[in-house]
């Protein structure tokens, strides 16, 4: 195992310098988990549903995918979602959410899952 100071899961050599440079380490640690919101291990739920009806995904979801299952166009956002379609989005950045998305599967399925 490597003796490096940038492991913080390892104490290093321990050198005269090993107390200072470690509380440098968790203080920038401390900064990023701060200016990002996330922690290391954070974990997020995932959630599915089948609707056949008029709906919205919840606000503050990370991640969201819809398949048009069913036997005909359905609409998402008032675009129109084809018979064997899928669309995905992502929030792509940290902790960046979507806001409330509407869904209409009338006379048709919509396979959803999200991210919160």
């Amino acid at each position: 195992m490597s003796d490096s100071i940038g492991n913080l899961k390892n104490s290093g050599l321990q050198g005269n310098n090993w107390p200072w440079q470690y509380k440098v380490l968790d203080g920038l640690q401390s900064i990023y988990n701060a200016l990002t919101g996330v922690t290391p291990g954070q974990q997020r739920k995932a959630f599915y549903i089948s609707d056949t009806g008029a709906g919205n995904i919840p606000v503050d979801v990370y991640s969201f995918s819809i398949a048009n299952v069913g036997a005909a166009s359905g609409t998402v956002n008032g675009q129109v979602l084809p018979v064997g379609a899928t669309i995905n989005f992502d929030a792509g950045a940290l902790n960046h959410t979507f806001i409330s998305t509407s869904y209409d599967a009338t006379g048709t399925t919509f396979l959803i899952t999200y991210v919160k």
